[in-house]
């Protein structure tokens, strides 16, 4: 297969996915072109969100009920900004049971994956006689922003509330945009199962601005978490300083290994389930097979799934504009894609996928095996769905416990093994030229 350009092939009309191989002298530019397209498209926002941040920041509630007016389309007073437990009680009543069962096995699964990632504080006394070690604390008040504008993801709510939860952060003030004054009951009903009762009707950049300086009704985070679109992206980069943030979160991706023993319909329906994510043409679908047919029959698979898919305009836009298949000749070559690629889901559908998995350095989270589809991963298998994004994958982690969690040094010198260790920390001052340093050590020791 050779390379296509995005709206174009040979025959002049437009191309459904790009198609690359290894074998093709021309596939490393392919590849290189293909990887960083993306990245290349992304649209920069900051001029907008600059002047609201500033707005928040100086102006507090006033500038929350403005821009509400203004983007959410409904007239927001001060005591409606927050939501009530009545409101919450409202919502529960009107989710289907199945809704709320799935709710609680799904918060009961996160909780026990993220209880056995807690890490434990140590304490020992080294040779020279100096006690060291180290302790973790919670990070005191977290700001979880959960999308609620064109699609509302209660999952998200978990996955980000249950893990701070567990680390034992006390207090997380959740914002959900509101359009029209309306709030998606699902949304409602996850905070509730996750324990959450600080929960505002405010969304977009404004509600990052509120939990980043605090406002007379919103006290400031510490911490903010949680995916949005890409104003809130670029919020949460430009607060990041004065709070912690998770991480800039983009659209969703999947790359998908797989062999010809696998049912090319399963394939294609991983695929679509992250191209199907809002907004159209941003998420990107990637399959790596060693099998041309397979590939062909996968490709065709994806056509005929999207006739009957519900999103399927978005889920075309991205497919057709960010997917790609690529036939490698052995799995071999497929490792060092994988790794540049460096994908926020990675499924590995084979037979025995624990080798090539032990060889992948970076992914988001991996997905063993042909009967782990990414979507369990999303919902109720345990770990948080919250994972780098745009190659980030090559040097940051999913969302977990850790993210809601502070390690201090401890460090204890008794008389002698101050003596013992102090005279070259004296001499490495003196050479940095840091007198002072130096003196309070001298006046211990001498």
């Amino acid at each position: 297969m050779r390379g296509r350009r995005p709206g174009c092939n040979a025959s002049g009309k437009p191309c459904t996915v790009h198609k690359l191989s290894t074998a093709s002298g021309r596939f490393p530019e392919e590849f290189g072109a293909f990887l960083h397209a993306r990245a290349a498209s992304a649209a920069d926002v900051s001029a907008v969100v600059t002047p609201i941040l500033r707005r928040v920041h100086r102006e507090g509630d006033a500038a929350l009920l403005a821009y509400t007016r203004q983007f959410d389309r409904w007239e927001a007073a001060l005591e409606t900004l927050r939501v009530t437990p009545q409101e919450v009680a409202n919502a529960l009543a009107l989710c289907a049971p199945e809704l709320t069962k799935s709710l609680k096995v799904a918060a009961s699964r996160i909780r026990a994956y993220s209880e056995r990632q807690m890490p434990a504080d140590a304490q020992y006394t080294d040779a020279e006689g100096l006690t060291l070690g180290w302790r973790w604390t919670p990070v005191d008040a977290v700001g979880l922003y959960v999308p609620g504008g064109a699609a509302a993801y209660p999952s998200s709510v978990l996955m980000n509330a249950v893990p701070a939860l567990v680390a034992g952060v006390r207090r997380i003030a959740m914002v959900v945009p509101a359009p029209d004054g309306q709030l998606n009951p699902s949304v409602l009903a996850a905070a509730h199962v996750a324990g959450i009762q600080e929960i505002y009707k405010i969304g977009g950049a404004q509600a990052v601005g509120a939990l980043a300086y605090g406002t007379e009704t919103i006290a400031a985070a510490d911490k903010i978490v949680g995916p949005g679109n890409a104003y809130v992206s670029e919020a949460k980069r430009q607060v990041f300083g004065t709070v912690g943030i998770d991480m800039i979160a983009g659209p969703s991706e999947i790359l998908v290994v797989a062999d010809r023993e696998t049912n090319p319909e399963w394939i294609a329906a991983d695929l679509l389930s992250q191209a199907e994510h809002g907004p159209a043409d941003e998420a990107q679908s990637i399959l790596i097979t060693n099998d041309a047919p397979f590939a062909e029959k996968v490709a065709q698979a994806v056509e005929r799934l999207l006739q009957t898919l519900p999103r399927a305009a978005i889920a075309r836009a991205s497919w057709e504009r960010h997917g790609a298949i690529i036939v490698v000749r052995d799995w071999q070559e497929a490792v060092p894609l994988i790794d540049a690629i460096a994908p926020e889901h990675l499924e590995l559908a084979l037979e025995a996928p624990e080798a090539l998995a032990a060889a992948v350095r970076h992914a988001g989270a991996i997905f063993m095996g042909r009967h782990t589809p990414e979507a369990v991963g999303d919902y109720v298998a345990g770990p948080s769905h919250v994972l780098p994004t745009f190659r980030s994958a090559r040097f940051s982690s999913g969302l977990s416990v850790f993210d809601f969690l502070k390690r201090s040094s401890l460090i204890g010198c008794t008389p002698q093994s101050l003596a013992a260790i102090g005279m070259y920390a004296e001499v490495m001052a003196t050479q940095e030229g840091l007198e002072a340093h130096a003196l309070s050590l001298r006046l211990r020791t001498k």
